[in-house]
């Protein structure tokens, strides 16, 4: 079984670049292939495989193609696949030290390396977590216990007496609004700052507005910067944020779920400064250190907040009869009880691969972006709309002498070039226009991938535009 399994692990990724990004199927087709009564008797696993590859794999859209572009989604290695194998295998409950020694050390050893690569405070404690939703609502939980006037995990948000206000800016992940939701802090509570001409959060625009909500009698309560923007990449001014917050006593969060691995990056690392000062920090490593979905880390410079925000007694949970460090419980810093061994692959991937080499496979994305950027200026019928930032480019179809809504046809070239199969991009609002968007989050990439993407949006385009 395992051989087999391994044997189709290993075509799959060798054909990766052969196959469609998207499958040509609708949703009722889809059924069709897969509904069926509950299974009353077994199937043996190379039939079970054989479906799997027929059925699963070939309707599958294939977001480790190296011209899948769509979103901010790791394209997944060889190394990380085993990691979940044999994460299965041993199937640990992480749920505190006693439950599982060794994985317990192996996180807290993956969480000391991510903090020697941001350059965080050594003393800073981490876990690891779903994804960035879940370590943004970390975030904001040891937030409002930090900054709150009222314990008001107990006591509930009627206690606290004022509005507590998170500031972000127009280009922050929505988790983190999101998260003020589900807090009680309320979404009409998280007050959008303003942005620059390169999307960065406008600092100048945020002392003006926490100055407002001050002389109004509301309560401050957090900042959020982004290290690396879904739309474009942006990166925030975190040292200047973080000036702002001491000021104002804000709790300082740091959101670099996507782009909190470019420090790895020696042309990046310049963006993280700052960072130090942050009370807590977001990572994916299911993003640029491309890792299996389900791979998310939050790091706090002050764990303290996080047990204040998080810990329960219960008699089922007692720790008794262990030293300090054995007595550690990750329940008391997250909202989980039960946890995957997350940090076996990141720890496999470091461990085989390398920091170095992780960080020129991120040094080579960024190159690729900044590849169509220069496409596109040497083109007369494409258009950039943002600068690149990271690894992200915004660009649209604009041929000459088109009189049409360019936000319409450049819809349709998306949709069209999704069902094309040869390369996949998302799209994002750039100062009110419709932009085809991509971000480049693969070590399979290269500049002639990009090549093929501008060539099959050209294509596509002047089909439709033909068309009009």
């Amino acid at each position: 079984m395992c051989e087999a399994a391994a044997g189709f692990m290993t075509e799959y990724y060798e054909g990766l670049r052969a196959r469609r990004v998207m499958p040509e199927v609708s949703s009722a087709e889809l059924r069709g292939l897969v509904v069926e009564p509950l299974p009353r008797g077994g199937m043996e696993f190379d039939a079970l495989l054989g479906v799997v590859r027929d059925v699963i794999v070939q309707n599958s859209r294939h977001n480790g193609h190296p011209r899948f572009f769509g979103y901010v989604a790791s394209p997944g290695t060889a190394v990380s696949a085993v990691g979940e194998m044999l994460t299965a295998t041993l199937n640990a409950n992480v749920t505190s030290w006693r439950s599982s020694p060794a994985a317990a050390e192996i996180e807290r050893v993956v969480v000391q390396w991510l903090k020697e690569m941001l350059g965080y405070p050594e003393s800073a404690l981490g876990l690891f977590v779903s994804g960035g939703s879940m370590a943004n609502f970390s975030a904001l939980a040891a937030a409002r216990a930090a900054k709150g006037p009222a314990d008001v995990s107990q006591a509930g948000m009627g206690a606290s007496g004022r509005r507590m206000r998170v500031y972000v800016s127009e280009e922050t992940h929505y988790s983190s609004r999101k998260a003020a939701g589900l807090l009680g802090i309320g979404e009409a509570n998280v007050v959008v700052v303003r942005t620059d001409g390169r999307g960065r959060m406008d600092v100048e625009d945020l002392q003006r507005v926490v100055r407002l909500d001050e002389e109004a009698g509301a309560l401050p309560l957090c900042v959020v910067g982004s290290a690396g923007t879904v739309s474009t990449g942006a990166f925030d001014p975190l040292a200047e944020i973080g000036e702002v917050a001491r000021a104002h006593n804000l709790w300082f969060h740091v959101d670099g779920a996507y782009g909190g691995f470019a420090a790895l990056a020696p042309s990046a690392r310049g963006l993280f400064r700052g960072i130090e000062a942050a009370d807590s920090v977001t990572l994916d490593p299911h993003k640029w250190a491309y890792l299996p979905t389900g791979v998310g880390c939050v790091l706090y410079r002050d764990g303290m907040w996080a047990r204040k925000a998080f810990a329960h007694d219960a008699d089922y949970t007692r720790v008794m009869g262990q030293g300090q460090d054995e007595s550690f419980a990750f329940w008391d810093y997250g909202p989980e009880l039960s946890r995957r061994f997350r940090a076996l692959g990141l720890w496999l991937l470091l461990k085989h691969v390398g920091a170095e080499a992780l960080g020129a496979a991120i040094e080579q994305n960024m190159a690729c972006a900044r590849y169509v950027e220069r496409l596109v200026g040497g083109s007369d019928d494409l258009e950039m709309l943002a600068p690149v930032g990271l690894s992200v480019f915004c660009f649209r179809y604009a041929p000459p002498g088109y009189s049409g809504d360019l936000d319409e046809l450049n819809e349709r070239v998306l949709v069209e070039l999704q069902r094309d199969g040869s390369s996949y991009l998302s799209n994002a609002r750039v100062g009110g226009r419709f932009a085809l968007r991509g971000c480049v989050l693969n070590y399979r990439t290269t500049e002639r991938d990009m090549e093929v993407m501008v060539e099959d949006v050209r294509r596509v385009g002047r089909g439709l535009a033909g068309e009009a």
